[in-house]
């Protein structure tokens, strides 16, 4: 048998490695429990398995993760780490501490293929899809450097899959690691402290929908499709109008979940009052919030934020129409480490026109 990474196992196919080995299932149970609640990865730690079962185990059942490369913390106490998941590639994830929760933001690629005009992660192309051990990796590493491993108090309480990265595009490997963060054999989460942010793969939110349920954000950042064309040029595949209607399904099949639209604020592109009467139309009584996002500047974007005068009557304007509408704090600016700040160190085998047929976008 060739060996297996536990950090790619869901519960049921560790149960299934446990019986092909002519074990009991519930041995899954007493190695999770060992990893996800105590931190513990060296199988001749794991005590209440015999030694007769260590031994077998060894070479058979490995831990492999991504490898801590540099940490940064910011002086808001936001905290990035740089990420190794292979030879040439590295990607980032983010801690966000606030006084009520932490925020874990959890990288879905290596790069990105879908080169959003205002994110940093876009211009570096793509290269591969993360593995589901280099997804709940992300999130084990976190907790071990945050303290967690052996406490009684949660320290992460919300997974935002924000980070590097389409994740609808890497969906089975996605949606397993979402899983074992709800699992409570894994990291026990609920529902509502899991979200998948998108730029707009339709097909995927339809296919999510069907498969788990977590939080759904979505990235609109345009409240018409000449625009978002421009901005999110995955919307020219996917506009305005289907995507609402998918958006529209998963609340439905979900029991009527609300729905984060994403709206990062560009001064003189996006952020007029025409603009935002616009959008109060689009997003009238649909279930949701509306989170509008200072833009984060990054070299070569060719983009300013909206001024706080724009930002906040613009914020007035869909409070008007009866919407939820919050401004995103920014957080880990002075470390890079926020929203589409990301880039790790990605060797990009294509750019979006050469990866169509690939991921799936036509």
């Amino acid at each position: 048998m060739q060996p297996v990474n536990f950090f790619n196992l869901t519960q049921e196919t560790l149960r299934s490695f446990f019986t092909d080995l002519g074990e009991k299932p519930y041995r899954a149970t007493q190695v999770m429990k060992w990893v996800y609640h105590q931190g513990v990865i060296d199988i001749e730690l794991m005590t209440d398995l015999s030694k007769d079962l260590r031994n077998k185990l060894a070479g058979l059942l490995v831990f492999d993760l991504p490898i801590i490369e540099t940490e940064k913390i910011s002086n808001d106490g936001t905290r990035k780490w740089l990420m190794r998941v292979d030879e040439k590639n590295c990607i980032e994830s983010v801690f966000i501490p606030e006084t009520d929760r932490g925020t874990l933001c959890v990288s879905s690629q290596v790069g990105c293929p879908l080169d959003c005009s205002f994110c940093s992660t876009g211009k570096q192309g793509f290269s591969r899809n993360l593995s589901m051990a280099d997804i709940i990796g992300q999130v084990w590493l976190a907790n071990r450097e945050l303290g967690y491993f052996g406490q009684h108090n949660r320290i992460i309480t919300n997974v935002v899959m924000m980070g590097m990265g389409e994740p609808l595009l890497n969906f089975e490997n996605v949606t397993a690691a979402m899983d074992m963060m709800k699992d409570d054999l894994g990291f026990g989460l609920s529902t509502k402290r899991v979200t998948l942010s998108t730029a707009g793969v339709v097909p995927g939110i339809d296919r999510l929908a069907q498969t788990t349920r977590v939080s759904l954000a979505v990235s609109l950042h345009a409240p018409n499709n000449p625009l978002r064309d421009t901005l999110v040029p995955i919307n020219r595949s996917y506009p305005i109008e289907s995507l609402l209607e998918a958006c529209r399904r998963y609340s439905e099949t979900n029991q009527g979940d609300p729905i984060t639209f994403e709206y990062v604020m560009l001064a003189n592109i996006n952020d007029s009052q025409a603009h935002a009467h616009e959008l109060g139309r689009l997003l009238r009584g649909f279930p949701g919030k509306i989170n509008l996002i200072p833009f984060n500047p990054f070299p070569g974007s060719g983009y300013t934020c909206s001024s706080k005068p724009d930002l906040d009557r613009f914020r007035e304007i869909l409070m008007d129409y009866g919407l939820i509408t919050i401004t995103r704090k920014t957080r880990g600016d002075d470390i890079d480490a926020a929203c589409g700040q990301l880039v790790g160190q990605v060797v990009a085998k294509a750019r979006r026109h050469q990866l169509n047929t690939e991921v799936g976008i036509h």
